[in-house]
């Protein structure tokens, strides 16, 4: 966009963000949808600048643009979900040991890639042998040996024998 052009959106969208705002909280009651939904408006008004600026009501096509993206916001599914003002009452949760999780990520990150691909596929998204053979495109034969090396891999990192031999 040429810059003069750019410069008469800038002007033309802060003359109107007020407004713009007003509307759009006045159509879904929620400030939070209704600045997303300004911020759409605008952002699809700079996509089409050129074709909006030569409309006889520049005014009108924002209008049409902030309405349809507030009707558009009402038929996604997730507009519909209902949020409450408190969390759920959640039994008492362990504190993570920061400590043994960094030695894991770090002992993790140890590994060479093939079998790091296949300890952090079935392990920690707890996919099947089948399963992260298809997402490696690889044999079952192969997740196993690389599994059953990582993990022979990983104890000695662990353990105490393998951070004394380290040491």
């Amino acid at each position: 966009m040429r810059p003069d052009h750019e410069r008469d959106y800038v002007e033309f969208v802060s003359a109107r963000l007020p407004r713009l705002h007003r509307t759009a909280y006045l159509l879904c009651g929620d400030p939070h949808q209704a600045d997303d939904i300004v911020q759409a408006a605008a952002i699809s008004l700079y996509l089409h600048w050129r074709r909006a600026s030569g409309a006889d009501n520049v005014d009108a096509y924002l209008n049409r643009i902030l309405v349809r993206r507030y009707l558009d916001e009402r038929r996604r599914r997730w507009s519909r979900m209902l949020l409450g003002d408190r969390l759920p009452d959640l039994p008492a949760a362990r504190a993570p040991d920061v400590e043994q999780r960094d030695e894991l990520l770090s002992a993790i990150r140890s590994l060479p890639k093939g079998q790091r691909a296949v300890i952090v596929l079935r392990y920690f998204n707890d996919l099947s042998v089948e399963a992260t053979a298809e997402v490696l495109g690889c044999s079952t034969g192969n997740v196993k040996s690389q599994c059953a090396r990582g993990i022979v891999a990983l104890r000695g990192v662990l353990t105490d024998e393998g951070k004394r031999a380290r040491r």
